[in-house]
């Protein structure tokens, strides 16, 4: 055991007088996050252009016209929406021509279709140049829809079960978050209400025919910020460097005589290359610990959760790291072949972990699967 404490604090003071060790390990990836971060810097909270949605209502129509109502009150979010009403012919037109960025076509008929249970069909055209706005503002008006549809589902339940027009009005309240207060409904209508309302699912927080409200809630998620991604992408492919100066002496200090000098002292042979990887642990753990605790504190926005995980995260990839440069030592010859195929693997398992681009977190099959259409069709 002494002998390997030896050979460890030996190997660590020569690797501190090493410059390029502590650019390699710490200033350079540094550097290089805060660069990748100011460039990209916004990219995580991005404004929302103003955007013009062209909507074709059918007159008198008030379940149809809960969707432009829906729109207009995105402003109260922060979402600058010109609703522009046009008849259902000008609607493409006002699209193609840039006019309007959204395009939205209700049929006649839209609320008789609802009452009746045999559902309507809602054109939602998309421009070019609609961006995220334009994005958001048919991810509403799909909502919305869906959200009339389970409503107008659960009053024809609500009919089915033979409820009288009173107790339809109640129901019809409750969905639309009205039935509750002094004037509200009797115990009795509520209880028919809510045996209703349960045949729809989801049908709570959903839309009267005269009006729409919703219900925005942020969820708190595991995926990383940009700025956090680039710096545990950037101490993630040094990481290999780091490590990899430690292991990669054996075959400089063999060139040298120095390694044949260390094996003919009186230590076991296997405690060099144990002294090494110790080394490279160490090395690799206290540079990338101290490459995320600097990106937290000196970048905005980043944040990489509970540091006791975070540790036990980055004792596991050195190790794993430190493995793969033992199996390069066993397969190089010389010290120029192994800096090169350290290169390669490091640059390689960078780029494929999210060194210098954020990493979909889905599969390709998933990816391939989700379509991007200029004109879809949300059923009601």
């Amino acid at each position: 055991m002494r002998a390997l404490l030896v050979l460890v604090a030996h190997d660590l003071r020569q690797h501190l007088r090493d410059r390029s060790m502590v650019l390699f390990a710490v200033v350079i990836p540094l550097a290089l996050s805060a660069v990748f971060s100011l460039a990209f810097s916004g990219v995580d909270d991005p404004q929302l252009e103003p955007v013009t949605a062209a909507v074709s209502v059918p007159e008198g129509d008030e379940a149809a016209a809960a969707v432009p109502q829906t729109l207009a009150g995105l402003a109260e979010a922060g979402i600058d929406v010109t609703v522009l009403e046009v008849p259902a012919d000008e609607v493409t037109a006002a699209v193609t021509s840039g006019q309007a960025q959204v395009g939205i076509t209700l049929p006649q008929g839209y609320a008789a279709a609802l009452a009746d249970g045999t559902g309507a069909t809602v054109e939602v055209e998309v421009g070019e140049d609609a961006g995220l706005a334009g994005q958001v503002v048919v991810g509403v008006v799909s909502s919305t829809v869906q959200a009339m549809g389970r409503d107008a589902t659960a009053v024809a339940a609500g009919a089915e079960l033979g409820l009288d027009g009173q107790q339809l009005e109640a129901l019809v309240a409750q969905l639309s978050g009205g039935g509750s207060g002094a004037g509200g409904p009797s115990e009795a209508e509520a209880s028919a209400a809510d045996g209703a309302a349960g045949t729809a699912e989801g049908a709570e927080d959903g839309l009267a025919t005269g009006g729409a409200a919703w219900t925005v809630r942020g969820v708190a998620g595991g995926q990383l910020s940009l700025s956090a991604g680039i710096v545990a992408g950037q101490a993630g492919m040094f990481l290999f460097f780091t490590v990899g100066f430690a292991v990669l002496t054996m075959l400089t200090e063999r060139e040298w005589g120095t390694l044949a000098r260390v094996r003919s002292a009186p230590i076991r042979p296997w405690l060099v290359p144990l002294a090494k990887a110790v080394v490279a642990v160490l090395l690799g753990t206290a540079s990338t610990t101290v490459l995320l605790v600097a990106g937290s504190l000196f970048l905005e926005n980043v944040a990489f959760g509970s540091w006791p995980v975070v540790l036990v995260l980055v004792v596991a990839v050195v190790a794993a790291a430190t493995s793969v440069m033992a199996l390069i030592l066993k397969l190089a010859g010389t010290a120029e072949q192994a800096s090169l195929m350290l290169s390669v693997v490091a640059i390689s398992l960078g780029v494929v972990g999210g060194t210098f681009f954020r990493v979909p977190t889905r599969g390709s099959w998933a990816r391939c699967s989700r379509s991007t259409r200029s004109r879809r069709s949300a059923a009601g």
